[in-house]
C-alpha cells in the first residue's frame, strides 16, 4: 500500500489534508495487518479503497466514508473495528 499515493487518490472526497492521511495511514496500518488479504485473498490497493469509498454515501465525508466501509468489512468478517478513524 503506497500511502502517499493513497493521500493524494483521497483528494476526490470531501475531506481535508489531515483526514486525507490519517484515512491513509489507516489504509496501510490495514493493508500491513494482513487482514484484509486473508479475508479477500488479494492484497489491498490504493485502487480498491477508492472504489469502496466512492460506494459510500454520497454526503459522507472522506472520514465518514471510510468509517462506513470499515464498519462494512466490521460486519461481515469482523476485526475491522480498530482501523476506524476516531479523532483527527
Amino acid at each position: 500500500m503506497d500511502q502517499d499515493r493513497l493521500a493524494d487518490a483521497l483528494g476526490r472526497f470531501e475531506g481535508s489534508p489531515d483526514a486525507r492521511r490519517v484515512v491513509a495511514r489507516q489504509a496501510r496500518d490495514l493493508a500491513d495487518a494482513g487482514l484484509y488479504e486473508a479475508d479477500f485473498g488479494d492484497s489491498l490497493t490504493v485502487e480498491t479503497v477508492v472504489s469502496n469509498l466512492r460506494d459510500a454515501p454520497d454526503e459522507h465525508t472522506l472520514v465518514e466514508r471510510w468509517n462506513w466501509w470499515v464498519g462494512s468489512l466490521e460486519v461481515s468478517h469482523g476485526g475491522y473495528d480498530r482501523f476506524r478513524v476516531r479523532r483527527l
